[in-house]
């Protein structure tokens, strides 16, 4: 267990657990999709990239070989650890990202991994304050959110490209437009639970809190409006 799980997170299966109950094994196995390709397309090239929440750099090896600089935060050592196995040399920050403060910009603030939909609103509104924070006035931050009927389309179930069957078991309504979801991940040698709570957000709720923020969306990058490139308002 990588320290105590916050109220409302958990996880099973083998290995480190970190506080939003993310195994750190079951993601150090995981691989990327095609989230790289679509991030890479949306910024310059060899821009300077802040990912909030690397996990154990699924995605963060990919970026730096399509030739962005990239800074790897998140709040677990353990997660860390196997991003510096990954991807030698990589530079990483260890830091919740909601009070996270490099003094420095970046071309482009990543916030991938539906993080913007944590259950607590003040949460949201400190890692989006994070994300402009640390945004160039020029650049641009991408974000990943929640399909329109992630919560209402449930079981449901794909496979990684690792191999991973990933399932979304539940998604029950604890309070406050809140959702407690559980979902499995199963490889044919080991499984994973997590359980973690989120909040839908329609367009319009998501355009609010980015406008609150200091940012406004330039454009949905995917047809399933799952990636966003949003701008500085007063740059």
């Amino acid at each position: 267990m990588s320290g105590q799980t916050r109220e409302g997170y958990g996880g099973t299966g083998p290995g480190a657990i970190t506080p939003d109950g993310c195994a750190v094994d079951l993601y150090s196995r995981l691989v990327a999709g095609p989230e790289p390709g679509i991030i890479a397309a949306a910024v310059p090239a060899r821009a300077t990239l802040l990912e909030l929440g690397s996990g154990a750099g699924r995605m963060t090896g990919p970026l730096v070989d399509r030739g962005l600089a990239v800074t790897a935060v998140d709040e677990s050592a353990e997660m860390l650890e196997r991003v510096r196995e990954r991807v030698p040399g990589i530079r990483t920050v260890q830091s919740p990202i909601e009070t996270l403060d490099l003094e420095e910009r970046f071309d482009v603030v990543l916030l991938a991994s539906f993080l913007v939909h944590t259950a607590d609103r003040r949460v949201r509104d400190g890692l989006l304050a994070t994300c402009r924070r640390h945004v160039e006035d020029d650049g641009c931050v991408l974000i990943q959110r929640e399909g329109v009927d992630w919560h209402t389309h449930v079981p449901r179930e794909r496979v990684d490209p690792s191999g991973c069957t990933v399932r979304i078991a539940s998604a029950e309504p604890v309070g406050d437009g809140v959702n407690s979801v559980v979902a499995e991940y199963v490889f044919p040698d080991a499984r994973w639970t997590q359980t973690f709570l989120s909040r839908p957000l329609t367009k319009e709720d998501f355009e609010g809190c980015l406008d609150r923020a200091g940012l406004t969306v330039e454009t949905y990058l995917t047809d399933d409006g799952t990636w966003v490139r949003a701008r500085p308002k007063d740059r």
